[in-house]
C-alpha cells in the first residue's frame, strides 16, 4: 500500500513538474505569439512606429485610492468587488425600421451599447454593431448581454455603410460584421490597422488615418464595394466620412495592445452632419472641438457608461461618464445627441441605471433641455429634428443627487 501511495504521489508531483513547465513556457512564447503587426507605416504624431498612443497623454489603468492593485484586480476578475448589481435580463421591444428615411430627414434607432441605425437623406448607416451575446474572444466568457439588440438582425434595412471605431470585442464582432458583409455588402470605414483585422477574416474594409476623410463616390469608384441602389431618389446621395481624434486604445488580445488606431467619426450626409464619439476618455477634451470644425452637427453619439470602476469615481481614463459627455456635448455644439454605452453588457462598477439617471442631473446643472440629449430606451427610435444652434436654459445642480448614486 505504501509503495502504491509512494507512485501516486511521485505521478502527481511529475505532472505538478509538467504543469509548471507548460506554464512557464506558456509565458514565454504565447505572449509573443499573440502579438500583431496589423499596420506599419511612417511615424507620426500618434505613430512611433510600432504602436499608436494618444497624443494628449497614455491612458493610465488604476486602482482606487489606497488599494493594491493586483488585488483591485484579482477582486475584480472573481466579482469580488461588491459592485452594485445588474438586471439577468432587461425587456426590449425591438422595432422595425423602415427601408430609408426621408430625403432630407433623419432618423436614429438605438440598438443597445454604441451600436445605433442612423437613416439620413437616403443612406443607412451602422456604429460599431454588435448583435452577438457576448462581447468576448471566448464566449459563453466575458460580458454578456443583458437586453436584446433593439432591431433584430433579419428585420435591419440593407446597410449601406458601417463605422468601426476601435477592435475591442464589443465594438469589433466579426461574427455580425460578417453577416452584414455577406448580406449587404457595406463599405466599411474603419481607423488604420483595424482593415487589416477584418481582412483576415475575409470583411473588406477602408483604413484612414486620424484627419482623413473619403466620399461616397470615391468608395464607389474603388471597385470593391457595391454601389448604393437609391430607391426612390432622383440621385444617389453622396456623402463624407471623416475619421477623427479621440482619446482611448486597442487591443484584441493584450498582447497586441495599440497596435491599430482608434477613433471617432464625423459623417457629411445632406440631411446634416452626424458626429460618432466611438469608445473615449477625455484627454485633452479638444478633440469634440476639432469636430465641431468641420460644421454644425444635427446628431451626436455621445457614450455615457463604463465610467465607473470604484465608488465615487466619476470617469475613467478612457470612458467618459455623464459629467464628460455633457461637456462634450457642449464642445461639439450638437443640436441632438443620443447617449451610447451603457445598460447593455456590464463592464463595470455602476448600477445598470446610473449613467442616464446621472446625465439627466449634470443637463439640469448646465441648464441643457433634456430633449436634446435624451437617453432612449433599447428599440427606440427617434425623428432627429433640424439642426438648432444651442440654448441653454437655467442651471439647476443637486451635487447631493449626483454623489448618491451608484
Amino acid at each position: 500500500m505504501g509503495r502504491i501511495i509512494g507512485k501516486v504521489f511521485r505521478g502527481a508531483g511529475v505532472a505538478l513538474l509538467f504543469l509548471v513547465i507548460v506554464l512557464c513556457l506558456a509565458i514565454t512564447i504565447i505572449p509573443p505569439f499573440l502579438d500583431r503587426i496589423y499596420y506599419d507605416g511612417p511615424v507620426s504624431r500618434h505613430y512611433d512606429g510600432e504602436h499608436f498612443f494618444n497624443p494628449d497623454g497614455e491612458i493610465q489603468f488604476s486602482s482606487p485610492p489606497g488599494k493594491n492593485r493586483r488585488g483591485f484586480l484579482l477582486r475584480w476578475l472573481t466579482g469580488q468587488d461588491e459592485r452594485p448589481e445588474w438586471p439577468t435580463a432587461v425587456a426590449v421591444e425591438p422595432t422595425r425600421p423602415p427601408a430609408f428615411a426621408a430625403p432630407r430627414g433623419m432618423r436614429a434607432t438605438w440598438v443597445g451599447h454604441a451600436t445605433v441605425l442612423v437613416q439620413a437623406a437616403g443612406l443607412n448607416i451602422l456604429t460599431d454593431p454588435i448583435w452577438s451575446d457576448y462581447a468576448s474572444p471566448f464566449p459563453p466568457l466575458g460580458p454578456k448581454r443583458v437586453a436584446q439588440p433593439g432591431i433584430r438582425f433579419d428585420d435591419l434595412p440593407k446597410i449601406d455603410l458601417i463605422i468601426v471605431s476601435h477592435n475591442h470585442y464589443d465594438h469589433m464582432d466579426i461574427p455580425t460584421l460578417r453577416r452584414l458583409w455577406e448580406r449587404d455588402r457595406p463599405k466599411i470605414i474603419v481607423s488604420l490597422g483595424n482593415e487589416r483585422i477584418l481582412k483576415d477574416k475575409g470583411i473588406p474594409a477602408m483604413a484612414l488615418d486620424w484627419g482623413q476623410s473619403v466620399s461616397g463616390a470615391a468608395l464607389n469608384n474603388l471597385g470593391t464595394q457595391t454601389v448604393i441602389q437609391c430607391e426612390n431618389y432622383e440621385h444617389c446621395p453622396d456623402y463624407r466620412v471623416h475619421v477623427l481624434r479621440n482619446h482611448h486604445w486597442s487591443s484584441r488580445w493584450g498582447t497586441d495592445r495599440n497596435r491599430a488606431l482608434w477613433s471617432s467619426f464625423l459623417i457629411e450626409t445632406r440631411a446634416g452632419n452626424i458626429f460618432f464619439a466611438g469608445d473615449t476618455g477625455a484627454g485633452d477634451m479638444a478633440w469634440p472641438v476639432e469636430a465641431a470644425r468641420l460644421g454644425p452637427i444635427r446628431l451626436a453619439m455621445i457614450p455615457i457608461g463604463a465610467f465607473r470602476f470604484w465608488p465615487g469615481q466619476m470617469e475613467a481614463d478612457s470612458h467618459i461618464g455623464p459629467q464628460r459627455a455633457v461637456e462634450v456635448f457642449e464642445k461639439l455644439k450638437a443640436s441632438t445627441a443620443i447617449p451610447i454605452h451603457w445598460g447593455t453588457f456590464r463592464l463595470s462598477y455602476e448600477k445598470w441605471d446610473t449613467p442616464p439617471r446621472m446625465l439627466d442631473l449634470f443637463l439640469k446643472c448646465e441648464g441643457i433641455g433634456r430633449q436634446r440629449f435624451a437617453p432612449l430606451r433599447i428599440g427606440q427610435s427617434i425623428q432627429v429634428p433640424a439642426y438648432t444652434a444651442a440654448r441653454q436654459g437655467p442651471k439647476k445642480c443637486d451635487q447631493r443627487a449626483i454623489r448618491a448614486l451608484r
